[in-house]
């Protein structure tokens, strides 16, 4: 990744990793995402904001080097997570005067991941400053967006806000800046929904305190800088809000057809009520397409066949998943189909314990559904569109 420039003295110095899949071994990633870090040399001191990727290291003091940089007197760590964090030891290396910057839960972390030294750290309070002679970073401590030690630095002068995980977007692209909005609403909407989502009641406190501020750029550490924040702002401010939309997600899964009829039947029957439909044929599907059809649905209905007197490990962690996310999902209910009986409903309503939805009247049914059967997922689609009405969203 080129260096390139944001503002006077400002740079962009991370990498993109265009080939990445996969993120913890857990979130897919289809379009790649970066490691931002950015440079600032103000008159008197250099500060580097975060750092890239252990597999990226290289890239960094390269372009460190491509600047001309003899000195980085601060890394500021806004976030312990090694995608951040991970080439500290490396730059520390490389620039031994500097000092790790960062708050106390921070340090600790890092300390325990990357064995930083203690006498490497200068500890920060929320509020606090440091100057760099002509440019002052103010520290903003946001815990839990997405780990408990997350914070935010916003550079005084030029009035921009280097936010690390928060706003970001798992987005590998040439862009500096945000040119096509609707890629990065898709790929910001999708990082909230598998990282952030858990904690919207903390992000609607940090953006009130952020609403404090005037600010001209957000500069996260994945994917394209943005100078218009409002549009970010906006988004989250949405995303974060108990208002639900007249949609039904259908996660769900069968193994020799039973259930598929029925949900086929849902979709239909929930379609003529003009109720907006999500299924996901779990074997077959995205989980990141997934959390983000959580982010705003009404409803929930899982899908599954009995499988060894539960429900089918495919849907079992889709339920998990969903109770993890902590979406603000209202109803949820169950179909599908068994054989000689089980515990599918006590299972999968013991594992949406963090949302506590109202639970609508599942409908399972002994083998291959009949037309009787067919039935009550016609009357299960009106009652679906009878609570949606009640909230005033049908």
């Amino acid at each position: 990744m080129a260096v390139r420039k944001v503002r006077d003295r400002i740079y962009s110095v991370g990498a993109v990793d265009w080939d990445r899949r996969m993120f913890d071994e857990l979130i897919p990633l289809p379009e790649g995402t970066s490691y931002n870090a950015y440079l600032i040399m103000g008159s008197e001191k250099t500060a580097l904001l975060d750092t890239v990727d252990p597999t990226k290291t290289q890239v960094l003091l390269d372009n460190l080097a491509e600047l001309g940089v003899d000195r980085i007197d601060y890394v500021i760590s806004h976030h312990a997570e090694q995608d951040h964090s991970g080439s500290i030891p490396a730059v520390l290396e490389k620039f031994p005067m500097a000092k790790v910057v960062t708050n106390a839960k921070c340090k600790n972390l890092l300390m325990l991941h990357l064995h930083i030294p203690e006498d490497k750290f200068m500890v920060i309070d929320d509020g606090e400053t440091l100057s760099l002679g002509d440019k002052t970073l103010k520290f903003i401590i946001t815990p839990w967006v997405h780990w408990p030690e997350t914070m935010v630095t916003y550079l005084v002068e030029d009035k921009i806000l280097f936010t690390c995980d928060f706003f970001g977007s798992h987005l590998a692209t040439s862009d500096l800046y945000v040119r096509d909005e609707g890629a990065v609403y898709y790929g910001a909407k999708r990082y909230y929904a598998e990282i952030m989502m858990p904690f919207r009641n903390n992000i609607r406190s940090h953006l009130k305190k952020l609403a404090e501020y005037k600010i001209e750029l957000i500069a996260p550490s994945h994917g394209p800088i943005y100078d218009n924040p409002q549009f970010i702002i906006n988004a989250y401010a949405d995303w974060i809000s108990d208002k639900v939309a007249n949609e039904v997600v259908i996660p769900y899964v069968s193994m020799h057809g039973s259930t598929e009829i029925m949900v086929n039947r849902l979709i239909d029957a929930l379609m003529k009520l003009g109720v907006r439909v999500m299924p996901f044929n779990l074997p077959k599907s995205d989980t990141g397409e997934l959390a983000m059809a959580l982010v705003d649905a009404a409803t929930v209905v899982i899908g599954t066949p009995t499988v060894l007197v539960g429900a089918h490990p495919a849907a079992v962690y889709a339920v998990f998943l969903t109770n993890a996310l902590r979406p603000k999902v209202r109803f949820v209910s169950i179909i599908g189909s068994f054989g000689w009986g089980g515990q599918t409903i006590n299972q999968i309503t013991g594992l949406i314990t963090n949302i506590k939805p109202e639970i609508i009247e599942p409908v399972l049914v002994k083998g291959l559904p009949t037309e009787e059967d067919l039935k009550k997922i016609d009357q299960l689609a009106e009652t679906i569109f009878e609570k949606h009405k009640q909230l005033g969203i049908a």
